[in-house]
């Protein structure tokens, strides 16, 4: 059963929440020019807060989110949340799309206008974030989820469609197209680690050997956020359920760090996502994916396009990535960076209705 889904966070949830930021304990800091020498700084973080608690409306943003089509359902004992687009043409190709960590179905509001002319659009929450969480049981993994996208597609009625995603929304859109190749018609990622491989036997170029050694410092010198969220996802979860400014430095790192400052994301959007996190309790269970996530996949037999921003957190190495897909379209942008959708709307949208209206026309 599909069921409409209206938003409407309780009042006294709303209200909890300012009362918390207004009591937060704050740390101290070593010295004013202190910078990122030690995390998040001090002064950012309180007027991130304090716009939060006194000037951020959450109501405004509620009422823009429900002008969409919400939707739920039960998959494989999960509340299973989605935005359901249809476009004007009856015929026209459906796209999952899918979110990250520590986005949300929020990273493709700005898409849906380019795109929902040419495709309709699914667009879910991942089991564990948002409204799709909490999960209750182990083992939501990407082939698991990628198993529970293609079981909603089913229940919609497509039969063939395309996926799209970035971050871990990747690598569900790639094990989608290997759990479900007969019904996916392609996938298209903006974000693609590629690993060393000393077995490969291709030829590098110098810039694909600068990405290489990118990637080899953060294997020696694994990110803090990833191991802890890996590891012990339960453990952190505690704190960012409770505190409000932890959940908020936690998430607003990130952005801080991985988009390019040449397309920043408002503190609007970005408080909309935070909050989406802490009104729903979500961040132990959406970090329990990082833990499930390292299981080996089916390798994706489907054609794959690839998009590549500058200030994502890596940029994939064609030649290997041409050795475990099928790469049929491949582009390098000069501005945006790992919330693609979010930054650069306009050119992922474009290279998207590319890959599937183009480059794929003739499969």
């Amino acid at each position: 059963m599909i069921t409409p889904f209206r938003i409407d966070i309780p009042q006294a949830d709303l209200d909890d929440l300012t009362d918390r930021l207004a009591r937060t304990r704050w740390p101290n800091e070593v010295a004013d020019d202190a910078g990122w020498d030690y995390g998040f700084p001090l002064a950012r973080l309180q007027e991130l807060a304090e716009y939060w608690r006194t000037g951020y409306d959450w109501r405004k943003h509620e009422a823009a989110l429900n002008e969409l089509p919400h939707f739920t359902t039960e998959i494989d004992g999960q509340t299973i949340h989605f935005v359901h687009v249809r476009s004007p043409k009856p015929d026209a190709l459906a796209l999952i799309l899918t979110h990250g960590w520590p986005g949300s179905f929020l990273e493709f509001l700005d898409v849906i206008e380019p795109l929902s002319p040419d495709f309709h659009l699914v667009i879910p929450s991942i089991p564990g974030y948002g409204f799709s969480g909490p999960t209750h049981e182990r083992g939501w993994d990407i082939v698991r989820v990628a198993r529970a996208w293609a079981e909603l597609m089913r229940r919609l009625g497509y039969g063939r469609y395309g996926a799209q995603g970035g971050d871990f929304g990747s690598g569900i859109s790639l094990a989608l197209g290997a759990v479900a190749p007969e019904q996916v018609v392609g996938v298209h990622v903006n974000y693609l680690p590629t690993r060393p491989d000393p077995d490969a036997n291709v030829e590098l170029s110098a810039t694909d050997e600068a990405r290489l050694d990118k990637v080899r410092q953060l294997m020696a010198n694994r990110p803090p956020y990833q191991a802890l969220l890996a590891s012990t996802p339960q453990t952190i979860g505690y704190a960012l359920t409770d505190s409000p400014v932890g959940q908020l430095a936690w998430i607003a790192e990130r952005f801080a760090q991985w988009t390019d400052p040449r397309s920043p994301i408002s503190d609007d959007r970005m408080l909309t996502d935070i909050s989406l996190y802490w009104l729903t309790a979500t961040a132990a269970s959406s970090g329990r994916l990082h833990h499930d996530a390292p299981r080996r996949i089916e390798p994706c037999p489907v054609p794959v396009g690839v998009a590549v921003f500058p200030h994502d957190i890596t940029q994939s190495v064609r030649p290997l990535a041409e050795r475990l897909y099928d790469v049929r379209h491949w582009s390098e942008f000069d501005r945006g960076g790992h919330f693609a959708a979010m930054e650069e709307p306009d050119l992922l949208a474009e290279d998207v209705r590319h890959f599937f209206l183009t480059e794929l026309q003739h499969d």
